[in-house]
């Protein structure tokens, strides 16, 4: 078993300067990447015991997510090994989308002493963060955020990404644009709606109210309001779904209803997941940067647990981009082909 001295003569570096970056200490950055890289070679593995009586943290950070799905487990894994290079371990829980159950997850974490926490917000109840606040706990809220509320956040372009979305539906002749939405109650719902009704007004396009259903972010939401929309006398000959549970819930619809896609009716989703990925057919989705919003969130937790809040609160709005698939396009398919035998 490797101990911090082998660290030390391995990295060509003190025992004092590995004990400052294993405490989260400020170490210039070129020295901190070697000694994290040879902590990684060796297998290092601090007591954590003694490193707490110590320092006085847990090196244990808290994340509490919507649901155990795809999109938030691919950010988890992104932050817990950056934060595990950092000698911290991740706790994840979920809220299943409700505020109470959330309230209690975050007050199970700060009994368990947690030196910080990464949120997904159910609503806009900002009692929590007061809380955290005023427990010197520092919080990043990922994905959604709190209205007025100043507090770091790391959130994509809900707004231009959904307006995309539909853009690329407007520009290949589809007219009767439907959306399945989430719940308005959380930014990433309002926000995605906001964005559905601009290109309708930078269009000049008349918004037929018939076509806008409301759901909960669920597969079952998502297939029974496509049941509904194509059920309809005159029904959407496209429709924008907001994330990827509610498209599957109604990709599972339209199969069920033995409709075409795109022939009879060409669907975008929200979120890039294999389940999307391996529809019949794959869905045109608009992708987040998992990888990055993990990153940033994770280094950014790290620096406030620090004690660096210099650039404190820091929003971060990473870009989106909108990725075509055979659910809008029936060339799709040949094109890939033509890609792959080039």
């Amino acid at each position: 078993m490797p101990t911090i001295k082998d660290v030390a003569a391995k990295a060509g570096v003190s025992t004092a300067t590995v004990s400052r970056v294993l405490n989260g200490e400020k170490v210039k950055d070129e020295t901190k990447e070697k000694v994290l890289k040879t902590i990684k070679l060796l297998g290092y593995r601090p007591n954590l015991i003694a490193r707490s009586l110590k320092t006085q943290k847990t090196h244990t950070v808290g994340f509490v997510v919507p649901d155990y799905g795809q999109f938030f487990m691919q950010i988890a894994k992104v932050v817990e090994d950056i934060l595990n290079g950092y000698g911290y371990s991740l706790v994840v829980c979920y809220s299943d989308e409700n505020p109470e159950r959330e309230k209690a997850r975050i007050k199970m974490l700060m009994e368990k002493q947690v030196d910080g926490m990464l949120v997904v917000p159910t609503s806009d109840q900002d009692d929590y963060l007061m809380e955290l606040n005023k427990q010197g706990i520092p919080v990043i809220l990922i994905d959604r955020m709190v209205k007025d509320v100043q507090t770091d956040c790391v959130l994509v372009d809900n707004v231009n990404g959904a307006y995309q979305a539909v853009e690329h539906l407007i520009t290949k002749g589809y007219h009767r644009i439907g959306v399945i939405n989430g719940r308005q109650e959380v930014t990433t719902g309002e926000e995605r709606y906001r964005g559905y009704l601009r290109v309708f007004e930078d269009y000049n396009l008349q918004i037929d109210r018939e076509l806008i259903r409301f759901g909960d972010f669920s597969t079952e939401s998502g297939f029974a309001l496509m049941k509904e929309l194509m059920s309809l006398s005159n029904p959407p000959d496209a429709v924008f779904i907001t994330n990827c549970y509610m498209t599957i819930g109604a990709m599972l619809a339209i199969d069920e209803m033995n409709i075409k896609v795109p022939d009879e009716i060409a669907i975008v989703g929200f979120d890039d997941t294999e389940l999307t990925r391996l529809s019949k057919p794959p869905v045109t989705s608009v992708v987040q940067p998992v990888q990055e919003m993990g990153e940033i969130a994770a280094n950014l937790l790290y620096r406030r647990i620090c004690g660096d809040m210099s650039d404190y609160p820091k929003m971060y709005r990473l870009k989106t981009t909108l990725l075509v698939r055979a659910s809008t396009d029936p060339e799709w398919k040949k094109k890939l082909d033509g890609k792959e035998g080039a």
